[in-house]
């Protein structure tokens, strides 16, 4: 099982809204698990966990974003604007034991 964390450090006032814009536009898209912001530890950040069963699966899920479908243009209308919300970003691929 590989797990992933897209990991946004948002500028200040913009975890909680971009954390409902994932959540509203990766809706259609069931590799996405959680939308989670920080507690402790570094501010305004909005972390996605997605799974996979391998990491073949992983890059196969970014072809799915590449299909005109429903599910990704509304994805495309609601995040409209999203790069304006945050200042850096990552990505952690983990593979569960």
């Amino acid at each position: 099982m590989i797990i992933v964390h897209d990991i946004f450090v948002c500028k200040p006032g913009n975890a909680s809204k971009l954390a409902k814009k994932f959540k509203e536009g990766m809706a259609g898209f069931s590799e996405l698990k959680q939308v989670i912001t920080d507690v402790t530890g570094q501010f305004n950040r909005v972390i996605l966990v997605s799974q996979y069963e391998s990491l073949t699966d992983y890059e196969q899920s970014w072809k799915k974003y590449e299909e005109d479908t429903e599910a990704t243009r509304k994805m495309q209308e609601v995040m409209q604007g999203y790069q304006d919300m945050y200042l850096t970003g990552s990505r952690e691929i983990f593979k569960t034991w």
